[in-house]
């Protein structure tokens, strides 16, 4: 008893811990974790010499598969939106449907973008486009801006390859296929929910008219006609997930040692189908558009930048968790959920959206999620079907509740030219419903896996 006592005490304080040096002073996050981390495994006595060793080997053991995926999907995503991509996907669903459809098409538009875009940048691309038709129709801006932002937000969390899910998936070691499966099923009735529903709903309160100071409707593309093709840029994106799928559907349907599968198993890995990704565009939008060899480097270098930072954290995050695992916390986690009757699911949203509400970042949130749920997870001997179900549920928490200490928040609050009451009331709400949709659809979907 007195021992379970000293490992929760711990773990409590480890996080406390951890918030302090994020919220109040200011620590970069990468950093907190690693010294979290190495006092953590202090506190629970591990020698010294061992810890910092263990320390290099979980860096290095997390960050083995996460950095490859992370680089490679970052490099790709950054020559399709300098190439005009996302812009040739946004234009051609707006105009190809009625004007009460634009909603949904803006929200496919941003589930589909948000595949290879950060989500950030998404918002600078993709949200001057709907300042002229707002203008147009006189509506709210927030007609159109939630379910673009809607779409962007759950493909940006649920969906691989995107970082949150990649470095979620990695700490907890769910198969990807299963992951996107989940992620889809999920993802697809939180767009729906708090996209178009819910901007409707909220547009007829908050009028929200275009922002004076932003560039009315002008993207950086003067001649619309040079934008990449429509097809091109849906294939591009769907290229990644069909092959990723491949080799869960392989496993699941062929014989080892069948050659189909064999092959289907090696393309589908996910760093080959994201090298293959890659490269194919570099050569669609890259060279065939008269990007010279060099300016495709550099677009390439350009796209590792943000990568650099998420990596690093993900891989801190890898030793925070694995120092929780050394510790034994995750049977005293898991006998006290069986004794309160907390299903898994609901616990890894719950840790996930604490930390969200806490410090802001999602990324943060997600891999702290993952580093508390993973161990508890492993005791109960989940199947993989679950495992990745647990991905989402994390990442539903991961994207719920944004606020005043979310940097997603003030670029909303910019880009739509809100006061910090109205953002709160449309973005805060927003998020806040792609979360609880997509736990409520985990929560169902648990029902039938175990």
């Amino acid at each position: 008893m007195e021992d379970t006592t000293y490992i929760l005490s711990v773990a409590t304080a480890s996080i406390l811990g951890l918030l302090l040096l994020i919220i109040k002073l200011r620590l970069q996050p990468f950093l907190a974790l690693i010294l979290v981390s190495i006092l953590t495994g202090l506190a629970f006595g591990m020698p010294t010499e061992e810890l910092l060793s263990f320390v290099v080997t979980s860096m290095g053991g997390t960050l083995g598969f996460v950095a490859l995926i992370i680089g490679i999907g970052a490099m790709f995503g950054e020559m399709l939106r300098v190439s005009g991509g996302s812009e040739r996907l946004a234009l051609t669903l707006v105009k190809s449907c009625s004007e009460k459809n634009i909603p949904w098409a803006l929200g496919l538009a941003g589930f589909l973008v948000s595949i290879a875009v950060f989500i950030d940048v998404a918002i600078i691309i993709l949200v001057p486009l709907i300042y002229g038709i707002s203008k147009r129709t006189n509506r709210s801006l927030l007609y159109y801006g939630i379910p673009l932002c809607a779409g962007l937000s759950v493909t940006h969390t649920f969906i691989p390859p995107t970082p949150g899910p990649i470095a979620t998936a990695s700490i907890l070691g769910a198969d990807l296929g299963w992951v996107i499966i989940w992620g889809v099923l999920a993802g697809l009735p939180a767009m729906a929910v708090a996209g178009p529903i819910f901007g409707k709903f909220i547009s007829k309160r908050i009028f929200i008219p275009v922002p004076e100071h932003m560039n009315q409707g002008q993207t950086k593309f003067d001649d619309v006609s040079k934008l990449p093709s429509f097809r091109s840029v849906v294939l591009t994106l769907l290229l990644p997930l069909v092959l990723i799928l491949s080799n869960t559907s392989a496993n699941l349907l062929l014989s080892e040692g069948n050659t189909l599968r064999t092959l289907l198993v090696f393309f589908g890995n996910p760093i080959i189908a994201l090298l293959i990704t890659c490269l194919v565009t570099f050569w669609v939008f890259g060279y065939k558009r008269g990007y010279s060899r060099e300016e495709v480097q550099k677009i390439a270098t350009k796209g590792l930048e943000p990568a650099g930072i998420i990596i690093l954290i993900t891989g801190a995050g890898g030793v925070f968790g694995k120092v929780l695992v050394e510790s034994g916390v995750g049977g005293i986690l898991a006998s006290g959920m069986q004794t309160l009757g907390i299903p898994l699911v609901l616990f890894a949203f719950m840790t996930s959206a604490v930390m969200r509400i806490s410090q802001g970042s999602g990324t943060v949130a997600m891999i702290t999620g993952a580093s508390l749920t993973a161990p508890v997870a492993q005791l109960m001997g989940v199947s993989d079907q679950m495992t990745a179900l647990l991905v989402v549920a994390i990442a539903c928490g991961g994207t719920a509740f944004s606020h005043v200490n979310d940097s997603g928040f003030w670029l909303a609050n910019r880009y739509f030219g809100m006061s910090v009451s109205d953002t709160l009331k449309s973005w805060t709400v927003m998020k806040s419903l792609v979360g609880l949709t997509g736990l409520s659809v985990c929560l169902i979907i648990s029902l039938f896996i175990t």
